[in-house]
């Protein structure tokens, strides 16, 4: 994790900075019972092949460009774009023209509600 701790406030210094990497990468950068904070990079070109979560989702995507499926609906995003992502939902992005980068809240934290670990 990428934080400081003051007192009972964290400061997260690289939550939503790009990984420099050549495929989809996920970074936690928060955990705590009742949420969880990530940076998930998406370079332009890759395939988001990610699997519908048992928590409820906030993607804020602060760089790049392409495309959002949510259940049947498909939208463009860019920086500023906002999606919410009820647990169990099929989602991924698409067509990814540019670098994207996202940060993603889970509520609770990030397989908190699964009954079995994750195999990542």
């Amino acid at each position: 994790m990428h934080f400081r701790h003051h007192a009972d406030m964290e400061l997260i210094e690289q939550a939503g900075v790009r990984a420099s990497a050549d495929e989809p990468t996920y970074v936690e950068d928060l955990r705590v019972p009742d949420l969880s904070l990530g940076t998930y990079s998406l370079p332009a070109g890759s395939v988001d092949d990610q699997e519908p979560h048992t928590e409820d989702e906030v993607y804020v995507v602060t760089q790049g460009r392409g495309k959002f499926r949510g259940g049947d609906a498909v939208v463009d995003v860019g920086p500023g774009s906002v999606l919410f992502v009820p647990a169990l939902e099929e989602h991924r992005f698409l067509d990814i023209t540019e670098d994207l980068v996202a940060l993603v809240f889970f509520g609770p934290a990030e397989y908190a509600r699964a009954t079995t670990p994750p195999t990542d």
